[in-house]
Order: C-alpha cells, then structure tokens, then sequence
C-alpha cells in the first residue's frame, strides 16, 4: 500500500482547502484510513479517521470544521477543512491500516502505511 497526498497550500485564515491521498497497491480488505498532522515543534496528532464501513471519528476540536470522506471507486479519501485557523498550519498525513475500525487509525501504534504528507499553511 502506497499513500500521495496532495491539495495543500496556503490560505487565509477563515479559508478552505480540500486535501486529497490517493492510494496505490491497496490490498486491505477491511481497513481505516485517517489523517494525522504534525504543527512545528508539536507531535502529530490524529484529526480524522474513516473505516471501510464508512464510520467515522474526529478528535473533539476539529469537528464542525473538518469533514472526512473516501471515494473507493477512485480509492481516494479526502479531508475538507473549512475555517480554517493560523494554528491548522502543519504537515498532514494521510495513513492506513488493516482494521475495520476507526478508532483504529487514531493512534500510531495500530498504523502501517504513512503518506508523505502535504503542507498547509493558514495566514492571519
């Protein structure tokens, strides 16, 4: 399984950006996929997890605001941030792994595949 995100970039705060991570060689039959997202000099942290049922889960401070989809026709998941802050700046990462289940892909120690990630960055 390979991961290419795209759809970063730079935006004003209060803005929108659509990020998109192709996957490639995806062989899971049962899986969650997410975004995770690492601000300067901060850890990454998790912010969207979906599973191949299409249940989701968000971390409490990006709900109403961020707004995770996958299209498997184009085995494509998407995260849709709309007001966005000059906090939301940070490197995104699409990731995956082969587990039915969201809460699955919240955390590092269940994930097997990490995309190279995609930079945004909120202006005031």
């Amino acid at each position: 399984v390979q991961l290419a995100e795209s759809g970063g970039g730079s935006v004003q705060a209060g803005g929108s950006l659509r990020l998109s991570c192709v996957a490639s060689q995806f062989t899971y039959t049962a899986w969650c996929m997410g975004w995770f997202r690492q601000r300067p000099g901060s850890e990454r942290e998790a912010v969207a997890q979906i599973d191949s049922d299409g249940d989701t889960d968000y971390e409490s401070s990006f709900k109403g605001r961020f707004s995770i989809s996958r299209d498997p026709a184009e085995n494509t998941l998407f995260l849709q941030m709309n007001g966005l802050k000059p906090e939301d700046s940070a490197m995104y990462y699409c990731v995956a792994a082969p587990y039915r289940s969201p809460y699955l892909c919240q955390t590092t120690q269940w994930l097997e595949v990490w995309g190279h990630g995609t930079l945004v960055n909120v202006t005031s």
